[in-house]
């Protein structure tokens, strides 16, 4: 049991200092993304002249804050319905549905996680974006197009942090069900390193 315990408190501050970064991160991509759109409104609708790369660069900051912060959502849990209808089993059929629910996750996002992998590394990642470059030299004098495998990558940063989030859930389940649930490290915004 000490084992699991140990285990459990490992996932949860591996997943609070992970998550921790990736708000902060999904936050600057939040806040590129807005420099971005005003960019083009003051070049389109101010100068008259709209510039070609804005739009694809703040989808893909929009994707990335999304795969970067998706874990912190899902570990703080709000699924209403589902959450509902938990809370008025009995103590014992609540903790073996919350098992089956998370054990059917992680199948779907193991599956997500192959068909998110066979994006990023097959034909559709290789090539590359419409109007995004970044400089190939040190001197700037060469660029070239921002490979589409680049955007699809936040997908699988998303999807590992839920694998994550959804082990560490799971552990902590099987504890609870065992009746040490007294003994799990909490999930709350003290234990989020202070992100907000």
């Amino acid at each position: 049991m000490q084992v699991l315990i140990g285990l459990s408190r490992l996932f949860a501050l591996f997943n609070a200092s992970a998550l921790t970064v990736g708000r902060w991160l999904g936050a600057f991509c939040i806040l590129m993304m807005v420099v971005f759109i005003l960019a083009q409104v003051f070049f389109r609708y101010v100068i008259g002249t709209a510039l070609p790369w804005p739009e694809e660069a703040s989808r893909f900051l929009m994707l990335w804050s999304a795969g970067l912060m998706i874990g912190t959502a899902y570990r703080r849990g709000g699924f209403v319905a589902i959450e509902l209808l938990v809370v008025l089993l009995p103590r014992l059929l609540r903790h073996l549905l919350t098992l089956a629910l998370f054990s059917l996750a992680l199948i779907i996002l193991y599956k997500a996680w192959q068909i998110g992998l066979r994006e990023v590394t097959g034909l559709a990642g290789r090539f590359g974006t419409d109007s995004l470059n970044v400089p190939t030299s040190w001197d700037l004098s060469t660029w070239k197009k921002v490979p589409k495998s680049w955007q699809m990558t936040s997908m699988l940063v998303g999807i590992g942090a839920l694998i994550s989030v959804t082990l560490e859930l799971m552990l902590r389940e099987v504890i609870s069900l065992l009746g040490r649930s007294a003994d799990l490290p909490e999930i709350s915004d003290q234990v989020v390193l202070g992100a907000e």
